[in-house]
């Protein structure tokens, strides 16, 4: 089994699409094993995004993660993390294939609605940003 990790993000929660995403999720195979619902502040979101720090949309990421609680989640499954970005989308909804979460719910490449780890070394990153051991079931 693989884990990975993944945010329901501040566009996707203000539009109380939380459950059609959470549904998609376990329709999908994914065993939820952390969830909880947050608010970042800009502080966290910049210690999370901190790879992008050099990068121009950086201040406006931070901004964004942190206007709206979120819902970070520790998902386990085979290739959970290629599985997970196969069912978010490409990351510019415009370009993310039908029947993906970011072809049916993202306002556009900046609101995505999602955020999935990438490779095995961002998810031992990602992961325990926001969970501890004892949060993982």
């Amino acid at each position: 089994m693989e884990r990975t990790f993944a945010i329901i993000k501040p566009d996707a929660v203000e539009r109380k699409l939380t459950g059609k995403i959470l549904d998609r999720i376990e329709t999908a195979g994914f065993t939820i094993v952390g969830m909880k619902k947050i608010q970042m502040t800009t502080k966290q979101a910049e210690g999370f995004y901190y790879v992008h720090k050099e990068r121009p949309f950086f201040k406006d990421l931070c901004s964004f993660m942190s206007r709206s609680p979120v819902v970070v989640l520790c998902l386990e499954k085979e290739n959970a993390i290629a599985d997970w970005r196969k069912l978010m989308g490409a990351t510019n909804p415009a370009n993310a294939e039908e029947g993906t979460i970011r072809k049916e719910f993202a306002v556009n490449i900046e609101e995505n609605s999602t955020h999935g780890s990438d490779a095995p070394e961002t998810a031992a990153f990602e992961i325990p940003y926001f969970f501890n051991a004892f949060e993982l079931v």
